[in-house]
Parts: C-alpha cells; sequence; structure tokens
C-alpha cells in the first residue's frame, strides 16, 4: 500500500511561517515537498476536510489548516517527539469512498504501531475511523464525547453515524460509551436504546460532578471519537452545532489527557470545527490544538505495562458474601491506577483482557460487600 497516494501536503502558507525553534513545528516531520519516513514514528496528525456528512458546513474543509495553524505555533514538551503530519486525507469521489480511506490508512498506520490523530471534518467521520478495526478480529470498546447521541435513523449522516457504528456487520463493538451528553438534545427514546445494548451513557451533570470516575471509562477505550460541540460555545464558538452549556476547555484538554494516558487506545478523531462559526482570534481552533497537545503529553506520560502478573501491580482479593465470592483489584505501582478482574469468557471469538479499569471507589464498594456496578455491566457484556 502506498500510503502518500492517501494524503495532500499541508498547506504551503504553513510551512513558510517563521516559528520558534522550540515550536511544535520544529519537533515533528511534515509532509511538504517530500513525503516523510514513517520509520520509527509513533504518533501520526491526519487532518480531514470532509463536510459531505456535516448537517451544516460553511468552510469545514478550512478547519485541519486552522487547527493545525495553532498546533504548529505551541511549545513543545519535554520528552522528544516521533511525531509526523502527514498532511490532509484525500477525500473521495462520495463520502463513502472517504470513510473506506480512512479505514484503510487507520489500519496501516496501527499496523506499523503508530497512533492515528485525526483533526477536522464532520463527527460522521468516526465511522471511517471504527472501519479501520475490522481486520484486527478483536472486539474493541469506543468512547464517545458528543452533547447528542447520534443515532437518529434518517437524516444527515453526522445524525446517524453511531447508529452505523452499532449496527456494522460484522459486528466487532465490544463496548460503547457516551460521555457528556445533554438531556434536553436527547431522544428519551435513545437512551433506552443504550440501556438494553449495555452501552454506559453519562450526562454532562454527571461528568462535572464526578470528574475523576470519567478517566476509568476513557482508560477502556481502544478508540476515542470528541465531537467538539459537547464544548460550551464561549469556548468553542467555531463547533459545528456549539450549545450555551457544555464541557468547558479545560475539562476536554483533561479528557484527552487521560485518553493520551490509555496504554490500549490507538486512535483519536477530534471533529466537529467550522472557522466560519469561530471568532476572530479562532478560539476553538486554538481549544482543538492544545486538545491535541494534552494528548501528546498523556501519550508520552504512560506508565503501566498492563502486565497484572509482575511486581509493577498489586493484588487485591475481596471475599464476599454472595456470588461472585471474591472480587479482585489490581493497583498500580507506578501511576496509582485501578483494574478489577472479570471472569473470562472461553467461548469468545475474539481475543478479550479479563480485567477491566476501575477506581478506587469500586474496591472501596467491594469492601463494603457490595458488587460494584461497573463490574455487574462487564460481566453482562462479556457473557
Amino acid at each position: 500500500m502506498n500510503i502518500q497516494t492517501f494524503f495532500d501536503p499541508v498547506a504551503d502558507f504553513l510551512l513558510e511561517k517563521n516559528y520558534t525553534e522550540n515550536s511544535f513545528f520544529r519537533q515533528i516531520q511534515v509532509h511538504g515537498e517530500n513525503f516523510p519516513d514513517l520509520k520509527g514514528i509513533q504518533i501520526a496528525l491526519v487532518g480531514i476536510k470532509e463536510n459531505r456528512g456535516a448537517k451544516k458546513s460553511e468552510s469545514i474543509e478550512r478547519g485541519s489548516s486552522e487547527i493545525r495553524e495553532k498546533l504548529y505555533d505551541l511549545k513543545k514538551g519535554l520528552v522528544p517527539y516521533r511525531i509526523v503530519d502527514l498532511g490532509d486525507l484525500v477525500s473521495g469521489a462520495t463520502l463513502n469512498d472517504t470513510y473506506q480511506n480512512l479505514r484503510q490508512v487507520g489500519d496501516f498506520l496501527m499496523k506499523q504501531q503508530i497512533l492515528p490523530i485525526y483533526f477536522g471534518g464532520s463527527h460522521d467521520l468516526d465511522y471511517g475511523q471504527y472501519l479501520s478495526y475490522q481486520k484486527m478480529k478483536k472486539l474493541i470498546s469506543l468512547v464517545t464525547i458528543d452533547a447528542k447521541v447520534d443515532m437518529e435513523e434518517s437524516g444527515p449522516e453526522d445524525d446517524r453515524h453511531t447508529q452505523e457504528i452499532v449496527l456494522h456487520q460484522p459486528n466487532f463493538l465490544f463496548s460503547y460509551t457516551h460521555l457528556a451528553y445533554q438531556s434536553f438534545l436527547v431522544d428519551p427514546t435513545l437512551i433506552n436504546v443504550m440501556e438494553k445494548l449495555y452501552f454506559d451513557h453519562v450526562r454532562l451533570g454527571q461528568v462535572r460532578d464526578h470528574f475523576k470516575e470519567t478517566e476509568p471509562l476513557i482508560r477502556d477505550a481502544d478508540l476515542l471519537s470528541f465531537d467538539l460541540s459537547s464544548i460550551q460555545s464561549a469556548d468553542a464558538p467555531g463547533a459545528v452545532d456549539a450549545q450555551p452549556f457544555g464541557l468547558s476547555g479545560e475539562e476536554a484538554c483533561q479528557i484527552c489527557w487521560f485518553a493520551g494516558m490509555n496504554e490500549k487506545l490507538s486512535s483519536i478523531g477530534i471533529y466537529g470545527y467550522d472557522p466560519y462559526f469561530d471568532d476572530a482570534n479562532n478560539k476553538t481552533a486554538k481549544i482543538a490544538a492544545v486538545m491535541i497537545w494534552y494528548f501528546i503529553e498523556g501519550f508520552y506520560s504512560r506508565k503501566d505495562s498492563l502486565s497484572f502478573k509482575s511486581a509493577d501491580y498489586i493484588k487485591y482479593t475481596v471475599s464476599l458474601d454472595t456470588k461472585p465470592n471474591t472480587l479482585v483489584f489490581y493497583k498500580s505501582k507506578r501511576s496509582g491506577k485501578w483494574w478489577m478482574e472479570i471472569p473470562h469468557n472461553e467461548t469468545s471469538r475474539y481475543d478479550r483482557v479479563s480485567t477491566v479499569p476501575c477506581s478506587y471507589s469500586d474496591y472501596q464498594l467491594a469492601q463494603k460487600g457490595e458488587i460494584p456496578e461497573r463490574w455487574i455491566n462487564a460481566q453482562i457484556k462479556l457473557y
């Protein structure tokens, strides 16, 4: 596969700017006149211009360049980067062709142990992001951050792409988690559907009130899809469907930090930016750029091996008076994070670990003789 044919180079005006030596731009390889060498690369930036799936679009196709400009101006972190900016994904003749381009690119990069960061385009592009996992022959977990639940039966792809993911065959979706939805924007029947499918869903208010409890949910993701409309319009006026209420820009960056720290997460997409609706300083582009920056910093701060039998983890066994008789927890000595053991489903067609991320509060519940809801939900999904 010649991956170069899937990309347009970064715009000349971005390459010609006078960046400082300690800028993000000076620390990465960029697809300009020549296509970069991918040997040893850990992270690939992938801009997306596709807008045909959006419910409304004035200038979504410019979004990736605006985000890229803000990102290039940021200062680099302390750790040396092995990052490449591949440029912008070539849009296909049809919207579905673009999904397939995204599928092929994601599949290629992840097979090379390169984590793609997608940015720009409308939120339905996460369908292509999801398709890139199809050949892995294992069940995966998806976390979406969005003010709405995009599971409508009709309308633009932007409103129904999550349903496309859920209904896709072959089905390789193990779990779906939806964070920061706003109840007044979501049909209650969609919440009922998610509950029947044992999908986790957390309202904006719950995220705000128990923000640390979102970390184990994010830590369970193989891929994360972030719609900028989940950020309040005061911070992100350039989101395609900006709302007066939502996450703060700081909270969005914290979520990206959690995602970057997640050892099993292998792709992230940040979608839904339209420069036409942004303010004069392109505030939303700056927030998206900083979200990417925090994700990268999280990635280079990963500490856990996920080898739970190693000396890096402390094992805790809690006895119960009911079935199951015991619950097993693991705590990382390096990060202080917690996991709990789930009985393995031997009949599964796919390879699936028998531990799920949890929090210290789940361990405390078990000590009181209560089975954590997170354990129950995981058990149901496995069987």
